[in-house]
């Protein structure tokens, strides 16, 4: 239907044919001329009316018309204008394609505070906002920098089970599903078959898929649903993995700051490349600096929000926490050789907030099948995937990102909600 979107006009010449459609973001009347704001995925243009030339009919069919309403204009484009958008279009046939009701559930435009609640209620209207546009254009340029970045580096990319019959990592954050006459659970995180891909010889993964925890969060971070962008590597250590985790993260900020330009200007948003190498800190030596901070924790504990917060003051951009107590990590993390209480273990903070976690994996079937029994685990539960171990199994390494949190901390939204589409929370699973 369109010959261009609103932001290709101005490449044009003047007095070219075009076909715009979108919405219709405003109507400014001034008796016999009329100045129509349409607006479509790329910005906004101007159209005006002139009564003379569409006839009394049309010209009021049209200039009456309810906001949000969805036309086609074709017309000859004019440069030499008035306009504070330096260009218009003069119409000579508006085809209105679908006219909207009014009231409007909530503004687009509209310069009137909508809660959240409100905005997620009404998410079609919501996502109309150019602003808000423009956190899934960041959000959709950091997936595409980080998938280019991986396939740059010689990954593959996998699909695996969203469906499981083990739990992951143990535990109970799990949404228990009906699988015919059998008890199922939605996937935690693709992580035992990933590492079931190392024993494959894929050498280097990725996958970018949903994932669910049952978790009873209710906070501005934590979804029950979200994209998980998960690697593993072989032949590969904590350190390697960090190193390529720099990497990813480094790429797909450069991505943004090349290809969304206009998006960082709308949220007034200045992102700043990182330096590397980022920090590499001990758990122990931020145990020992929180506890001088007057916050008690004891060796295995979780760093607390309260925690966080005062290592945050400290270290404000990018850093990795590492050597992680190994009763505070996964079954599947590789203790270190010189002292097997820690592990090969990571977290990638940015300030107070933690973006992803990884490790090195324990490859060795033996020391791996003891590790799942002392988490209180039973081995015969992790069958398909111990077998993996026996048949050779290569050193590997890996870690996950959740897209939502990565893009909720570059663009400094207070809300993980403000940057998924149709957020899954305890309290949420409509729309």
């Amino acid at each position: 239907m369109r010959t261009h979107y609103t932001s290709g006009l101005k490449d044009l010449e003047d007095g070219a044919e075009v076909t715009i459609c979108g919405w219709i973001q405003d109507i400014r009347k001034l008796g016999n001329i009329s100045f129509l704001i349409l607006r479509d995925r790329e910005g906004i243009a101007q159209v005006t009316l002139v009564k003379k030339s569409l006839g009394d009919e049309a010209y009021k069919r049209i200039s009456n018309l309810n906001r949000e309403s969805v036309i086609c204009v074709s017309g000859i484009l004019k440069k030499d204008t008035q306009s504070k958008l330096g260009l218009e279009v003069i119409p000579n046939k508006i085809d209105i394609l679908n006219e909207a009701e009014a009231p409007l559930p909530m503004g687009v435009i509209d310069r009137v505070s909508v809660d959240i609640e409100t905005r997620l209620n009404h998410r079609f209207i919501d996502l109309r906002r150019p602003e808000v546009l423009s956190l899934f254009r960041i959000e959709s340029s950091l997936s595409r920098g980080i998938r280019e970045t991986l396939e740059r580096e010689g990954f593959i990319e996998i699909h695996t089970p969203k469906i499981i019959a083990t739990a992951t990592e143990g535990g109970t954050n799990l949404f228990r599903v009906k699988y015919f006459e059998n008890d199922a659970f939605l996937v935690q995180s693709p992580q035992l078959y990933k590492q079931i891909m190392m024993a494959a010889g894929f050498d280097r993964v990725y996958e970018i898929a949903p994932a669910f925890r049952a978790e009873e969060h209710n906070t501005n971070r934590h979804l029950n649903e979200f994209v998980s962008i998960d690697i593993e590597m072989s032949f590969s250590t904590d350190e390697d993995a960090m190193n390529m985790l720099e990497n990813v993260i480094y790429s797909s900020i450069d991505f943004i700051r090349r290809n969304n330009l206009k998006d960082l200007e709308i949220l007034n948003l200045k992102v700043d490349l990182p330096e590397r190498p980022f920090p590499r800190i001990k758990y122990d030596e931020l145990l020992d600096y929180v506890n001088s901070k007057g916050i008690e924790m004891r060796f295995g504990d979780d760093f607390s929000s309260e925690a966080l917060s005062v290592i945050g003051e400290k270290y404000r951009g990018f850093y990795f926490i590492t050597r992680w107590p190994m009763e505070a990590r996964a079954f599947y993390v590789m203790p270190f050789e010189d002292d097997p209480r820690y592990g090969r273990a990571f977290d990638l903070q940015f300030g107070e907030r933690e973006i992803t976690s990884g490790a090195q994996r324990n490859h060795i079937y033996s020391s791996l099948k003891e590790n799942i029994k002392r988490k209180g685990l039973n081995p015969d539960d992790f069958s398909f995937y111990l077998e993996a171990f026996r048949y050779g199994m290569p050193p590997h390494a890996g870690w996950a990102i959740g897209l939502e949190r990565y893009t909720m901390i570059l663009t400094n939204s207070k809300n993980i909600r403000e940057v998924t589409l149709f957020p899954r929370d305890r309290r949420r699973i409509v729309p």
